[in-house]
């Protein structure tokens, strides 16, 4: 794949989608080719960001994105969709979305490939014994088999912090392989032939299910539906593994589970010490102190000024000044020759 788009607008995996946004915004101002005039490296930062952007920048390409990653990681470990308790697939999501992958395939395709399809391979997939079709029946049985069971599913939800406080109730849009209407999974790995599911034994279809978000929801919080995973035509449904996002809201991130809140400084105050005063993601005003000698990116720990009263880390930023006075100009001047 391209250059990990995450990676490019430099926020992680567990990103909310106005996190995104908020990222793409800042680095699309910075480089743009308009403030970075002849400047070839800046333009092509620039379209790197706009190209990350395009691919996990809405609901519907982010989910296309991360299917994809999924499937080829999980071509990579010779993974089996069908085998027992394998989760890769991702799908649902806040607004729904199909599986077709940016790369131009989709999950039908990746069913063709797996389990013979309409181009007559002789490869069958697992059942709940462990048999196999073909040339793969020489294979020594295990002793003890698992039993057969669909994929889990693995999706992201976006919620406020105010949601995660309180605990709230959402609509998702959830798409799935589920048991085939007319054949109920019979003709999977037999000579049964069905027309509505070219004898997978499933199909795709969509739901708008309602998940319920507990109170005192955290960042990266798991809710795991039981058996709402893709379903096994011969076997039990896998999960559907939600994990929470909680939008950490303008000039806050989550990084590793922490939630860091930038604190823009002047310079002068960074150097010479001074006050500040924040406003914590609980809307409570607090006043700082900042110690002489503080420098861009010091960080520091407030005991319950965070999410649902945790920790929340300060991070010092340096503050653009505005339109420069010439008075200003003339301090600025005085510093440079005495060599700040």
């Amino acid at each position: 794949m391209a250059d990990d788009p995450y990676l490019v607008l430099g926020v992680g995996q567990d990103a909310t989608e106005a996190e995104i946004k908020r990222a793409y915004r800042k680095l699309a101002r910075q480089h743009h080719p308009d403030r970075n005039p002849n400047d070839a490296a800046a333009e092509e930062r620039f379209k790197a960001i706009q190209a990350a952007h395009a691919s996990i920048g809405t609901a519907a390409a982010r989910k296309e994105y991360d299917q994809q990653r999924r499937m080829e990681d999980m071509f990579s470990r010779g993974g089996n969709p069908f085998g027992a308790g394998y989760g890769g697939f991702g799908g649902g999501g806040g607004s729904g979305g199909g599986f077709r992958s940016s790369g131009g395939f989709d999950f039908s395709d990746i069913l063709n490939q797996f389990m013979g399809g309409a181009r007559g391979s002789d490869i069958r997939f697992e059942t709940g014994s462990g048999a196999r079709a073909g040339r793969q029946q020489s294979r020594p049985r295990p002793q003890q088999q698992a039993p057969a069971r669909g994929p889990d599913i693995e999706a992201g939800l976006d919620i406020n912090l105010t949601q995660a406080l309180r605990g709230t109730k959402l609509e998702f849009g959830h798409r799935r392989l589920r048991l085939c209407s007319k054949c109920k999974g019979a003709s999977f790995n037999s000579h049964q032939t069905c027309a509505v599911c070219n004898s997978r034994g499933v199909e795709t279809r969509s739901s708008t299910i309602t998940v319920t978000v507990p109170a005192g929801a955290q960042h990266g919080q798991q809710l795991r539906l039981k058996k709402m995973g893709h379903e096994h035509p011969q076997g039990e449904a896998g999960d559907l593994l939600i994990t929470l996002r909680l939008d950490a809201e303008e000039g806050r991130r989550w990084e590793d589970g922490r939630l860091i809140q930038e604190v823009a400084v002047p310079y002068t105050t960074l150097m010479l010490g001074g006050s500040i005063r924040i406003r914590t993601p609980a809307g409570k005003r607090v006043q700082i102190e900042v110690a002489d000698g503080t420098r861009i990116g010091d960080v520091r720990r407030l005991a319950g000024h965070g999410h649902d009263g945790g920790p929340l880390d300060i991070e010092f930023v340096l503050a653009e000044p505005g339109k420069v006075s010439k008075k200003q100009i003339e301090t600025l001047k005085k510093m440079r020759d005495a060599g700040l």
